[in-house]
């Protein structure tokens, strides 16, 4: 069983766009459920009839379900087929949707939020399709723009959603989020091929089950670690529970003929050093969500707040989507010239001087709006290279899998960040009436910190091979060398 690129896709470019604008409309779908509640979060508990602390899982399910979903669906895309998966996540994401839309309680709200949740394999699941129907030399493009929609659909969903919310009922917000679906959902059908690329063989419901544990009481443990303090039975409980199983879930799979995730394959260099840098990246991605928004619509009278509103602070962040998906054909000609290691690199590299210069530039909404296209060019060429490291060391019949593992490193990376912010602007703060809200300095110290990880991403990226070649395992688990875009063909598989 073979999986060359079609003929007719190499020489119709016009098919070629098709495939890559849906599969990446796909993604900036999926990306626009991690906003599409938030300007309605402080008005949750009188909405639904429900405590603050309650509401808040309306997105502790979403993160949840999603870390779950997502090795999950990218093994049964490699299984039995990664168009039939990826139409299952839309459908999941079309049923949560309308779950949502039509709950007046809390309950209803957080199972629609969990099946929205269990659609994030779109965006891996998408790039594993690129690699098995796009000829070589499209590739670098269209897994660069893809690997964008992640954080267009991030950046642009927050105004958006304040538009719909201030403008119609809330409800309003999940109706949308359906029609989305719906339309990508047809698009799928009517475009894109399904792959001739499988694995086969029997799914690993031990691995599947005991990393789903260790990644949601990771999860809960860090995302309610605040609430409940970090020295609480119930939090600490949950990291020991997170550690045990993961602890589980390695033992297991060096032990499984046919493993969830290849851990020999993740060791290899490349594989092993590309996840790293994600992690990094994700925990620097995902903190400029968290100080931006707060400076801008903190009141004027701390200090440090510019008194804005959330449409504002939306329309302050929406620019950083808009420079990813401008800069995927840099990233793609630096991946093609220098190779991914460079272009992962240079992106970390941009990240750390844009959070730099936020150091000092957080005095005016122009000089937010600058700050944040600096990290989201960053981002954007970063974002990119990744899954072109990843696809030049893995398999063909690993692909998705592989892929989908990677964007589980960036999720976890943004949970990381998420906690560390907290920590960081709830320990220095002032009292503002009868609030204590963060310091000018707490907002510099997550910047500095979110600057540190992304040059740990760059010195994590100094030990990926060089451009043109990769280490000896890898090469021995997948056969033949990249190609001048720094992906590998496609095998034939026995």
């Amino acid at each position: 069983m073979s999986t060359p690129a079609p003929a007719t896709l190499d020489e119709d470019v016009t098919g070629t766009g098709r495939i890559v604008g849906v599969l990446a409309f796909a993604g900036i779908t999926v990306a626009l459920m991690q906003t599409l509640i938030i300007p309605i979060v402080p008005q949750l508990p009188t909405l639904v009839n429900a405590s603050a602390a309650n509401t808040a899982w309306a997105i502790t399910a979403t993160l949840l379900a999603g870390a779950v979903a997502v090795p999950v669906t990218g093994r049964l895309g490699d299984m039995f087929g990664k168009r039939r998966l990826l139409l299952v996540s839309l459908a999941l994401l079309v049923a949560g949707s309308v779950v949502g839309a039509l709950a007046t309680s809390l309950i209803p709200l957080i199972i629609g939020r969990a099946l929205q949740g269990l659609a994030a394999g779109v965006i891996p699941l998408g790039i594993s399709i690129m690699r098995d129907v796009l000829p070589s030399r499209k590739l670098p493009g269209s897994i660069a723009l893809m690997s964008a929609s992640l954080g267009v659909g991030g950046a642009l969903g927050l105004p958006a959603a304040a538009v719909i919310a201030e403008y119609a009922s809330w409800h309003f917000l999940f109706w949308t989020a359906a029609a989305l679906g719906l339309i990508v959902t047809a698009l799928v059908v009517a475009v894109i091929p399904e792959s001739d690329a499988r694995t086969g063989g029997a799914f690993d419901f031990g691995g599947a089950a005991t990393l789903s544990v260790a990644l949601v009481t990771l999860l809960l443990g860090i995302s309610k670690g605040s609430d409940w303090g970090w020295t609480s039975a119930r939090t600490l409980g949950l990291l020991v529970v997170a550690v045990v199983a993961f602890a589980a879930w390695v033992t297991w799979e060096l032990r499984s003929p046919q493993p969830l995730v290849d851990l020999r394959v993740s060791m290899r260099r490349q594989v092993l050093f590309t996840n790293a840098a994600s992690i990094m990246l994700g925990f620097a991605m995902f903190a400029l969500s968290l100080v931006l928004p707060q400076i801008l619509q903190l009141p004027a009278a701390t200090g440090v707040g510019l008194g804005k509103s959330v449409l504002v602070a939306g329309l302050v962040m929406a620019p950083s989507g808009l420079v990813m998906m401008a800069v995927a054909p840099l990233s793609s000609r630096i991946t093609t010239t220098r190779g991914p290691k460079t272009t992962l690199m240079a992106g970390a590299g941009v990240v750390a001087v844009g959070y730099l210069a936020g150091i000092v530039l957080m005095g005016a909404v122009w000089q937010l709006v600058v700050v944040s296209l600096i990290i989201g060019a960053g981002i954007g060429l970063a974002y990119g290279a990744m899954p072109a490291l990843i696809m030049s060391a893995v398999p063909a019949t690993e692909t998705a899998a592989a892929n989908s593992f990677n964007t589980l490193m960036r999720s976890l990376g943004t949970s990381f960040a998420s906690a560390v912010a907290g920590v960081i602007l709830a320990s220095m703060t002032v009292t503002l009436g009868s609030a204590q809200v963060p310091t000018q300095n707490a907002f510099r110290v997550v910047m500095a910190v979110a600057a540190g990880a992304a040059v740990l991403s760059v010195l994590l990226a100094s030990f990926l091979p060089a451009h043109g070649r990769t280490d000896d395992a890898a090469s021995d688990v997948v056969g033949g060398p990249v190609d001048a875009h720094g992906v590998r063909p496609v095998q034939p598989v026995d």
